[in-house]
């Protein structure tokens, strides 16, 4: 016989397993779409932020090429040390040239060196990476995999600077040199996030698919390979383009990147450090707008992160 329901356990008392694991669920699931919204503000609000810094960064490069306030090579010795006015909004330096003039023309070397710098990891890197891959999935490829991945950890021992030394003694200083050594000290970056995100692709069932049919190796690597590490490869150039923006304006400010007179704003940051207790403003101008465009991108990158990477949204965090 069933026992009689007790005062202490009645029918309306009893839960049931099942329907408790129902209605969590169920409220899991009105909970995630707004995590997920949030999420995707701030994943949006980030973009947004970054891809504004970046318009304008660019924005004052291009306008340099047809309009620029002074010639930046117009040295006015009467106008030496101004501060800001309306014939000079940001002052002038220590030659009597217009310092918003040379922040304009400076922008132009700091993309001038992140596209190129970039470029060369990019085009190198990233083939690195889905080489290697492709012989980590291989019984016989493994070693070479390994040897490739500690070649590249060899290279990410060197830093820019190092390899900048290098080239001006090699060469002689200047934007060049300097393009290739910031370049050449992103390749590591780009090809272990390359290596990483081919290693999950060829494990997908269409690779094995294409595989199973026959299709050769760089068939595969350029329809189904490259297109699923887009956005991988895509994120890691806009954060290696903010470090290419620091590393250009750290050689040019230690007299290894672009000289003289070409406007940059490492050399600006550098003539300004003996007037520094006198004329903060003319450290001030370049340091801000080095800052905005590393902010820019890496805010960019961000973004773009967590738009290609659909678990960062499944977090909400």
């Amino acid at each position: 016989m069933n026992p009689t329901p007790t005062s202490a356990q009645s029918p309306s008392d009893h839960v049931d397993p099942v329907a408790l694991d129902a209605t969590d669920a169920t409220a899991s699931a009105k909970i995630r779409p707004g995590r997920s919204r949030r999420s995707g503000r701030r994943a949006n609000a980030s973009m947004i932020i970054g891809a504004g810094l970046v318009v304008l960064i660019v924005g004052l490069a291009l306008i340099s090429f047809v309009w620029t306030p002074y010639d930046p090579t117009t040295i006015d010795p009467a106008a030496r040390l101004q501060s800001g006015s309306l014939t000079h909004p940001f002052g002038t330096d220590t030659f009597g040239r217009d310092t918003l003039t040379w922040v304009m023309v400076g922008a132009r070397i700091t993309l001038l060196v992140g596209v190129v710098a970039v470029g060369i990891a990019l085009l190198i890197g990233t083939p690195i990476g889905i080489i290697s891959a492709f012989f980590a999935k291989q019984p016989w490829g493994m070693w070479i995999d390994a040897v490739i991945m500690r070649a590249n950890d060899i290279l990410l021992a060197f830093p820019a600077l190092l390899l900048a030394i290098i080239f001006a003694a090699v060469y002689s200083p200047g934007t060049g040199p300097a393009m290739v050594a910031v370049g050449i000290a992103a390749i590591p970056g780009f090809a272990r996030v390359a290596r990483s995100g081919t290693l999950q692709v060829l494990g997908s069932e269409y690779v094995r698919a294409a595989r199973a049919s026959n299709r050769r190796i760089p068939a595969i690597a350029v329809v189904h390979v490259l297109p699923n590490i887009a956005g991988m490869v895509i994120v890691q150039a806009s954060v290696a383009f903010a470090i290419s923006v620091l590393a250009e304006a750290g050689l040019s400010f230690l007299g290894l990147g672009t000289q003289a007179p070409t406007p940059s704003w490492g050399r600006m940051l550098q003539e300004s450090q003996q007037y520094l207790s006198t004329h903060p403003e003319l450290a001030l101008w370049p340091g801000v707008f080095i800052a905005l465009a590393v902010l820019g991108f890496n805010l960019l990158g961000d973004g773009l992160r967590d738009r290609f990477d659909p678990k960062m949204e499944a977090r909400g965090a």
